[in-house]
């Protein structure tokens, strides 16, 4: 199912100020709030459906790519998108709500104090070639990770009794303080472990093998970072899961080098060639293509194939082939090749001449000598 335009979704202008966002925002999330829509899976969609339209349109640069590209122009930009869960939703925009659920959320929902622990994120690296990079690429690797071990059974904690706060009071020359902060037994989450299998650490997580499908968007670059949400350790005590982490890693090509989106290939032409014209194959990154060498072709021009580089991983449009020209001069020579270079030493069109260009610099060179 196609997504729905996001200013659509918050009920506001395209020209909307940044004030007018976050009030629409707010009434939406206040009204599909899961405390205030228990059980109601509907709301929380909608839910998590506005704080994704908030996320992209509260934020100056993913909002100007949103305007001209729409939602294609979301991919690759670190955007967690529809991934978001409960957690990440509070731990962003949890200011947006105040007070109206009996004072802020540290994590998780319900109208407690506890919080729910995340889980830690993965890392792993994915290498590409830049076959893959041209035309992005849906990549499943395997990771080893931690879940909650099946048969857990928990209860409540007996030092914060639930909440997942203590309260202590202490006595001083001014009178009684007292001070909050997070249990020490069970980090917050109010729960403890009533029962575990002999597989599960303390926390009831055990390490599993799960295979991950990537989506890689093209034109990545060496060294990006990629952000898989929800898919790294699980949560103790039932808390949400971390993400996965993904490093960027592009292969060299045995013959095309990158530059951002342009690739660059060197050419090594004879002199005959350079001198009569010809042709010449260049690969590309998919197949070869045939260009032309025209007649008195100096070594150093530049020649370029556009648009058979790289697409713009933010949907700038695709780079282009530069192919560099350089005249290759044997080394080693026969006797009968020898005799004909020799006559060909004192022809006229074999002495070399400055052009336009190369007089003005030569002009310019003695005046700042002379």
């Amino acid at each position: 199912m196609a997504k729905r335009d996001y200013y659509e979704i918050l009920g506001v202008s395209k020209s909307a100020a940044e004030a007018d966002i976050k009030k629409a925002y707010r009434k939406l999330a206040l009204k599909f709030h899961p405390d205030k829509n228990p059980g109601d899976s509907s709301a929380e969609d909608k839910f998590k459906e506005a704080a994704e339209a908030y996320e992209v349109l509260s934020n100056k640069e993913k909002r100007a790519t949103y305007d001209r590209f729409g939602h294609e122009g979301m991919r690759g930009q670190g955007f967690s998108g529809g991934g978001m869960n409960m957690d990440d939703i509070f731990s962003q925009f949890g200011d947006i709500f105040g007070s109206a659920f009996g004072g802020g959320f540290g994590g998780g929902f319900g109208g407690g104090g506890s919080q729910r622990q995340k889980g830690s994120n993965l890392r792993i690296k994915v290498q590409l070639d830049l076959s893959e990079v041209a035309q992005g690429v849906t990549k499943k690797v395997k990771v080893f990770k931690l879940v909650e071990a099946e048969g857990v059974a928990y209860g409540t904690c007996g030092t914060c009794g639930g909440a997942g706060q203590v309260r202590r009071v202490t006595n001083t020359i001014l009178g009684q303080m007292a001070t909050t902060s997070t249990c020490p037994m069970c980090s917050g989450a109010g729960k403890s472990i009533k029962s575990r299998p002999s597989d599960a650490d303390e926390n009831g997580l055990k390490r599993k093998e799960e295979i991950v499908s990537i989506d890689i968007p093209s034109g990545v670059e060496d060294g990006m970072q990629l952000r898989v949400s929800g898919k790294g350790n699980s949560g103790p005590f039932g808390g949400s899961p971390g993400d996965l982490l993904v490093l960027i890693e592009v292969a060299e090509h045995p013959s095309l080098k990158r530059n951002g989106q342009n690739l660059h290939f060197d050419l090594y032409v004879n002199f005959i060639d350079a001198a009569l014209g010809g042709e010449a194959e260049i690969p590309l990154i998919d197949g070869k293509a045939k260009i032309k060498i025209e007649p008195g072709t100096q070594g150093g021009k530049l020649v370029r194939l556009r648009n058979k580089g790289l697409p713009s991983v933010n949907g700038y449009g695709t780079g282009d082939l530069l192919v560099n020209i350089n005249v290759w001069t044997p080394q080693k020579v026969s006797k009968d090749e020898k005799e004909i270079l020799e006559k060909l030493r004192t022809s006229d069109n074999f002495i070399p001449r400055p052009t336009k260009k190369d007089k003005g610099f030569f002009e310019k060179v003695k005046e700042m000598f002379s």
